[in-house]
């Protein structure tokens, strides 16, 4: 069974740091492009960071860059990272972790293959 299960959400004050996980299994993700999202109350599920399968590609959401580090690990199991430093209370929103075969579609997150449940990440002020 195909599975992407994210957690290491929670609540955080403003500047602190959070380290989300998505552990993939049931199917070859070693090979699949790998993405994390995030959709806050009211608005649109957005790419956050992606990273290709090698991890030698990644893109940032411009919201991000310089804060945030995507990051995965092929050993056994695929993980997939997400380090988040010097959080802001827009950051807050479930995070989802999302897969595809093709890297570019990682940006168009309507149509990726697979999806995780998502984990809540909340900072206050």
């Amino acid at each position: 069974q195909v599975q992407l299960v994210e957690s290491g959400g929670g609540l955080v004050q403003a500047g602190g740091s959070l380290r989300l996980s998505c552990v993939a299994s049931g199917s070859t993700f070693s090979r699949k492009s790998m993405g994390w999202y995030r959709q806050a109350p009211g608005k649109q599920r957005e790419l956050v960071a992606a990273i290709s399968s090698s991890g030698i590609i990644t893109n940032y959401a411009d919201s991000v860059k310089g804060r945030f580090a995507i990051s995965r690990d092929n050993a056994k199991n695929t993980i997939v990272y997400l380090q988040m430093n010097s959080l802001k209370p827009e950051d807050t929103a479930v995070y989802y972790c999302g897969a595809d075969s093709i890297y570019s579609q990682l940006f168009s997150p309507a149509r990726l293959d697979y999806w995780g449940q998502g984990t809540q990440v909340t900072v206050s002020s």
